[in-house]
């Protein structure tokens, strides 16, 4: 994407009149589970814990893990999950799902968890009113990893996507593993043959594994209306989960383990799938719990970029990463009609439809949030730019992560979450100063000076005149 080198980082912008205020956690890149307030400043900050993601719990408690297993041995293996409370103890964890004896390294048990997990008492992690997820007591929904084959999918070997459920003393409760439902997500046979030949295999790994389906969010459908109106489809304890490299939505029924709900992986087989367009490399769906607005529809981070498996076509030659889209777009959905009831695009964020689609756009991790008055909480995880809009997608709040990678010059962040000041009562509420959006056109660093313009000209032409942006602007109608 279009990019400059130097760019302001931390809060740039925050009207907290129109925000939903509190406090926004984040994986600070390389660095540790991360806590700001709505000016930027850092209230908290557990290094070397990392996020897949970081999540907060009441009474300033944090949850994510410790450790990578060496990427020769597996791919995104995080060795346990970890609770955190305000002192820095630990006083849950768990790491009882495979032992491991890689070459060189410690033996040990590990979690290979990644991507997700969720505690009991609420369904998607982040603050919904009435739903507070229990802190010393009650289950665990694990994402995790699993080295296995099945030669219906292909010959390589399965980096495969599990949920776990365990108990508090960290017991093995339920499980699901993504390859055993292989029948049941529509794959075509291009799709199939193309998958079987390169299931995105990861070859940094020894031996090579296939990353075949990359789960990577995976929440409980939680209390809804659909339920309540009889659809047992949404039962609140089943799983709503979306897999990156297919571009599949889905919804796992958790008594029978089947596939009761599902969208992708290709978009052009329903009018209404064609109305709402193609969904790739998609991050953090999830159903908005009951008493946000918006209640019981999907919101997902479309990511654009590069997903799914397909006949070859001049992008993919050989059929991976078949569909593509140079842009993202937020997407609210309805799970019944597939009618989108609220997006934020490029179009909504401002930019000229489609010639700048590129302004707005992480082709990787990400997120969004439905915050209680309203707005959207939004991860465009690829820049490390967080920020909030309103319903009619007015910026209202931004911040620019400062922490890059020492070895790429990235600032990624996975995604982030917003919570009530009182999840943390160890601090008192943070003075909320204003931070009015800067003039760009007036914009300097401090202490340069800019001479006016000399030799100024304006032509005679009437009133025919059009910029240079106007010339340019490309419609859907174009040819």
């Amino acid at each position: 994407m279009g990019y400059p080198t130097i760019y302001p980082t931390g809060a740039t912008v925050y009207d907290p009149d129109k925000c939903w205020n509190g406090y926004t956690v984040f994986q600070a890149n390389q660095v540790g589970a991360t806590i700001i307030d709505m000016n930027g400043n850092v209230v908290r900050q557990i290094q070397k814990m990392h996020g897949f993601p970081n999540k907060l719990l009441p009474g300033g408690i944090l949850m994510g893990n410790r450790g990578r297993r060496n990427g020769k041995y597996g791919y995104q293996d995080q060795k346990d999950l970890i609770q955190v409370d305000w002192e820095g103890n630990i006083t849950w964890k768990f790491d009882q799902w495979e032992y491991t004896e890689d070459p060189g390294e410690d033996a040990g048990w590990m979690a290979l968890q990644h991507h997700d997990y969720q505690r009991e008492g609420n369904p998607v992690g982040y603050y919904v009113p009435g739903m507070e997820p229990q802190t010393d007591s009650g289950n665990t929904m694990i994402l995790v990893h699993k080295y296995t084959s099945n030669p219906n999918i292909t010959d390589k070997k399965l980096c495969d996507d599990v949920f776990l459920e365990v108990d508090w003393e960290g017991n093995i409760t339920w499980e699901w593993i993504c390859s055993e439902h292989f029948s049941e997500f529509n794959f075509s046979e291009e799709s199939k043959n193309t998958l079987y030949r390169n299931p995105n295999l990861r070859a940094q790994v020894s031996g090579g594994v296939a990353d075949w389906m990359h789960i990577n969010s995976m929440s409980l459908v939680g209390p809804n209306k659909w339920y309540d109106a009889g659809d047992q489809r949404f039962h609140p304890d089943n799983i709503i989960w979306d897999s990156r490299i297919a571009n599949i939505m889905a919804i796992t029924d958790k008594k029978t383990g089947k596939v009761v709900w599902q969208i992708g992986p290709d978009y052009d087989t329903s009018p209404e799938l064609i109305k709402m367009g193609w969904i790739i490399g998609m991050h953090h769906a999830h159903i908005i719990p009951k008493g946000l607005p918006g209640e019981g529809n999907i919101l997902v981070f479309d990511n654009g970029g590069w997903a799914g498996y397909g006949a070859p076509n001049p992008g993919a030659p050989r059929g991976m990463h078949y569909a593509q889209r140079d842009c993202s777009r937020v997407l609210e959905i309805d799970p019944i009609t597939l009618d989108v009831v609220w997006k934020y695009t490029p179009e909504e964020a401002g930019f000229t439809p489609l010639a700048d689609n590129y302004k707005f756009y992480s082709g990787y991790i990400s997120a969004a949030q439905r915050l209680p008055n309203g707005n959207t909480l939004i991860t465009e995880g690829a820049d490390g730019r967080l920020f909030e809009v309103t319903p009619q997608h007015e910026l209202v709040w931004e911040y620019i992560s400062p922490y890059f990678n020492t070895q790429y010059d990235t600032n990624m962040v996975y995604r982030s979450y917003r919570y009530p000041y009182d999840y943390i009562p160890q601090l008192d509420k943070p003075k909320e100063t204003a931070i009015p959006k800067l003039d760009r056109t007036k914009f300097r660093v401090p202490g340069v000076t800019e001479a006016p313009p000399q030799n100024v000209i304006e032509l005679e032409i009437g009133d025919a005149y059009e910029s240079a942006a106007q010339l340019c602007i490309v419609s859907d109608d174009d040819e």
